[in-house]
């Protein structure tokens, strides 16, 4: 397996074997396959834990460049959550997929700030809309921020992005001296 996708694919395959054994050879097999399954995913988060620390414990200081370099690869990095291994916090985790997002938008998103987590779990973003440029962006930039953000944190409860008008710009008032026609006009 290479990547997320391979990840997914694997993860609906088990999920299609226990429903077929639960189907056709009874509640006690699927129970004791069930069972199986959750005994090597301990198995293998138990090694992915000793691997990250290891990693993290290397005396010559490349311990966080090779943790960036795993959490880089999708699929790595999706491990790394299943065991809670990960080595950002969630609201690193949400302002690094903001910061990947934003560039795909140019100068259209305007201002997004993370705003933290709420009782709920739910991770809150403000994203203060440029005041030019299309009107149906701050919809695409909202959905965009929601799905990066969802997709890099699957530990929170969701996202919420609160999109605000940008104060409107004054206008550039020129003041200068009066035409010399007019000085003496009131």
């Amino acid at each position: 397996m290479a990547s997320g996708h391979d990840a997914q694919v694997a993860g609906e395959k088990i999920e299609a074997l226990l429903d077929e054994l639960r189907s056709h050879a009874g509640p006690q097999v699927a129970e004791t396959a069930e069972e199986l399954v959750s005994c090597l995913v301990e198995l293998y988060g138990a090694g992915l834990a000793e691997i990250v620390k290891i990693v993290g414990s290397d005396p010559h200081g490349a311990g966080p460049r090779l943790l960036d370099g795993l959490v880089a690869d999708p699929l790595v990095e999706s491990l790394l959550l299943v065991h809670d291994l990960h080595p950002l916090d969630i609201g690193a985790r949400a302002q690094r997929a903001v910061d990947q997002v934003l560039p795909q938008f140019g100068s259209h998103p305007g201002q997004v700030s993370y705003l933290g987590i709420d009782d709920q779990g739910v991770i809150r973003l403000r994203m203060e809309a440029a005041g030019h440029g299309c009107g149906s962006a701050p919809d695409a930039v909202r959905a965009a921020l929601a799905d990066a953000v969802t997709g890099a944190t699957p530990d929170a409860a969701g996202v919420d992005v609160e999109v605000v008008e940008a104060p409107a710009e004054l206008p550039l008032l020129q003041i200068g001296r009066r035409p010399a026609g007019l000085q003496g006009a009131r």
